[in-house]
């Protein structure tokens, strides 16, 4: 269930707010290759099963930009901004890979509020999504992703 937010400037006294977390998705290989084809990186340890499973880490692993861009799923899982004409992802700040993501492992995405400003016409949150691996003791992804929502 997301954190709701009544409209834009509900976002400005939420610095500091744990949003929750999303639910686990599980990332299964046919996500993998369908991200390698999307993208064109079929390296090795992403999708040839075969050979992965001899490699550094025993199994095929998700693309870094894969497990990134999950960030678009999870979020709206996590907050929901009411009232608003639009809402649009205006970017990220940072963005680390602490750790890979196996193939069969289980993801899920937490956030919480890092800044809010007005900005032109609506309000700027910079939102810090740490993407986990279930049982693991690092995140798969930490990302500062930036969002404007106007009313």
């Amino acid at each position: 269930m997301p954190t709701i937010f009544d409209n834009p400037a509900a976002l400005l006294p939420a610095v500091g707010q744990h949003l929750g977390y999303s639910d686990w998705l599980v990332i299964e290989q046919q996500r993998i290759n369908q991200f390698a084809e999307a993208t064109g990186d079929h390296q090795w340890i992403h999708v040839d099963e075969a050979r992965a499973a001899s490699g550094p880490f025993g199994k095929t692993i998700a693309h870094g930009y894969l497990t990134l861009s999950l960030a678009n799923l999870f979020l709206p899982q996590i907050m929901q901004v009411d009232n608003i004409s639009m809402g649009v992802n205006y970017g990220c700040e940072k963005v680390r890979f602490p750790a890979p993501v196996p193939v069969g492992s289980r993801v899920r995405g937490g956030g919480e509020i890092i800044s809010a400003e007005e900005v032109k016409g609506g309000v700027q949150v910079v939102v810090r999504m740490t993407i986990e691996i279930e049982g693991s003791d690092r995140p798969a992804c930490v990302i500062d992703t930036i969002s404007r929502f106007f009313p």
